[in-house]
């Protein structure tokens, strides 16, 4: 990369997009942001996204010194150490079609405080995570902080939520995805909607664009630590440590299924509730249970299909996605770069540390928000300015009142 100054502006030539100039050529000035060069910054979308970034990623990305230094120590002191803020949250218990639950979190006072086209954000955490999660209250508080109205998707189980089918929830099911955007877009016309994925969630958020592409109701999202292709996420996790957290979250997996055992007795076929209940490994768990649930005839058939890295290329919404190199549980090689470069509403960040759900750098580190909350709020905050709320949802107003009216709302 090479500055030349021009006057009082500097211009940039970055080497994947523009040449630098000839000798002899008039030099113009150019008004496109850079970023500095410890991050990698790619994406059809760049060029469009970059500019309203600058601010975070002109900046070093410097991890915060001993705990960052390895990806295991940075992801398990910010999955235990962070802090977790406190906020009041009003739960909404929404019955599927199935006759299925989940759980959406609404900051309490929101419904009141707040204007009804103030936008909406929907927050999808990560395997058996909810609105108890320091990374989901972090986004959410900072989001309500500037005026936009928040709520957790806790999905079928999580945030303490009940299971109330004898199905849980996966990778590759979309039903409750559906009908929660639609639901939350009733409710609030006026408003554009906004959704932020992390880890499983953000793989489901990033199939649930791709699914919906053109017909996406969503004005934008972010993917943070998405796994992409789960057939590598799963190699890779069980391999050293990564045995750690295959067990840790086959353990959470335990915990939530024998809340609910009742609803899954003498359930026949290919179903093996004693593996699933003792698992030892998520792939222990997803064989037992949940690639017999959702029609798949092996667990890699159902990694292999229920991965959102093959969604990418179908997006038509504004999307970022924000990676660590490092990450132990989304590693760096599945994600689709060459799709992400190709599709011009995509952009990417790959960060060179951060572990699976860390960040431990920026302004509040260690203790405080990661480093990826204020680029996603510039980027979010980017696109609300942009959008026309005229007429956002005049097109399928009457059929999303129409399913809205098929659910069956409980508040506690």
């Amino acid at each position: 990369m090479a500055k030349l100054s021009v006057g009082s502006t500097f211009s940039i030539f970055h080497s994947r997009h523009i040449r630098p100039p000839l000798a002899g050529c008039h030099v113009t000035k150019m008004t496109v942001a850079d970023h500095h060069p410890s991050l990698e910054v790619v994406g059809g979308a760049r060029d469009r996204f970059l500019p309203s970034l600058h601010t975070n990623l002109r900046l070093p990305y410097n991890p915060f010194p001993l705990i960052a230094w390895n990806r295991h120590v940075e992801t398990i002191f910010a999955s235990f150490l962070r802090s977790i803020p406190q906020v009041r949250l009003r739960r909404e218990c929404l019955r599927v079609k199935d006759g299925g639950s989940v759980a959406l979190d609404w900051v309490s006072g929101d419904h009141r405080r707040l204007p009804p086209d103030s936008p909406v954000l929907i927050l999808l955490p990560g395997l058996t995570g909810g609105s108890q999660d320091s990374y989901v209250r972090h986004m959410l508080t900072k989001a309500n902080g500037k005026g936009w109205r928040v709520v957790v998707f806790n999905s079928r189980g999580c945030g303490e939520s009940s299971v109330t089918t004898p199905q849980f929830y996966s990778a590759s099911f979309l039903g409750d995805t559906y009908e929660v955007v639609k639901h939350v877009g009733a409710r609030y016309p006026e408003a554009n909607l906004y959704a932020v994925g992390w880890s499983l969630g953000a793989n489901i958020l990033v199939r649930y664009l791709g699914q919906e592409s053109h017909a996406c109701p969503l004005s934008g999202a972010v993917s943070l630590c998405n796994p992409f292709n789960l057939v590598i996420a799963d190699e890779d996790f069980h391999k050293g440590f990564n045995n750690v957290y295959d067990r840790a979250l086959a353990r959470a997996l335990c915990k939530i299924f024998k809340k609910h055992a009742l609803l899954f007795e003498d359930m026949g076929g290919e179903f093996n509730i004693p593996l699933a209940a003792n698992a030892k490994s998520v792939r222990d768990f997803d064989e037992g249970l949940t690639r017999v649930s959702f029609g798949f005839k092996s667990v890699d058939d159902y990694y292999s299909n229920s991965s959102s890295c093959d969604s990418i290329k179908h997006v038509q919404r504004p999307l970022l996605c924000i990676q660590a190199e490092n990450d132990p549980i989304a590693p760096s090689r599945a994600i689709p770069r060459e799709d992400i470069e190709e599709n011009l509403n995509c952009m990417l960040i790959v960060t060179p540390k951060g572990g699976h759900l860390g960040w431990v750098a920026g302004a509040e580190a260690p203790l405080g928000a990661p480093w990826t909350d204020p680029v996603v709020m510039d980027f979010l905050e980017y696109l609300e300015r942009g959008a026309s709320k005229t007429g956002k949802f005049s097109a399928d107003s009457e059929a999303v009142q129409r399913s809205s009216g098929e659910l069956h709302r409980i508040e506690v």
